[in-house]
């Protein structure tokens, strides 16, 4: 057998790799546990996606996004932090293009002409300065819009599935599957008295 991970050879008997340690006890039972008879799933490939409508494509992301928790608040202020990371870098751009060529033009080997035009070149950090006012004020005005109209649709998403009861501490996102499940079903009990 091979190892996944590092691809060294390995016995059929052994649980771990003797080089990087990875599982081959569940390797070994994911490969036994496949249907020999599957069929083959264009859907899941990315040939499909060329052929997908602009809405589709949009549906897949968002579905895509929720499954791995990302909302919308969570893209507000990753916005606003990469405002504030890219102004900091225009700022410290400047700072260090203004002080790089202060130290060429007092040199003395620049002609007047040029001393003028390297004087100036610290002001092309501007630019990323006013991309990050963009992105700040973007998270801070339009993307607040958007996690409130976000909010509104997943309340009335939410009116219309069923509540969970009060002493329910999972509440409708009930995870399905759970490590420690056997070991505190015991629990369950002693929580509803």
């Amino acid at each position: 057998m091979f190892c996944p991970q590092c691809g060294s050879t390995q016995s059929e008997d052994l649980k771990f790799c003797k080089v990087c340690g990875v599982n081959l006890y569940a390797v070994m039972q994911i490969v036994t546990a496949r249907e020999p008879e599957q069929k083959f799933d264009w859907n899941k490939t990315w040939v499909t996606e060329m052929f997908l409508s602009s809405a589709e494509k949009k549906r897949r992301k968002e579905e895509l996004e929720r499954e791995r928790g990302i909302t919308p608040e969570m893209k507000r202020y990753t916005e606003i932090k990469a405002g504030v990371i890219v102004s900091s870098l225009g700022i410290a751009l400047g700072i260090l293009l203004f002080v790089l060529m202060q130290g060429i033009i007092a040199s003395g080997e620049v002609s007047s002409g040029e001393a003028q035009i390297l004087s100036r070149i610290w002001i092309t950090s501007v630019i990323p300065v006013f991309i990050g006012l963009a992105l700040i004020t973007n998270g801070l005005v339009v993307s607040r819009k958007l996690v409130e109209a976000a909010k509104r649709n997943s309340l009335k998403t939410n009116s219309e599935e069923p509540r969970s009861l009060p002493g329910d501490s999972f509440g409708p996102d009930k995870p399905t599957f759970s490590v420690t499940e056997q070991t505190t079903k015991h629990l369950d009990g002693s929580r509803q008295k």
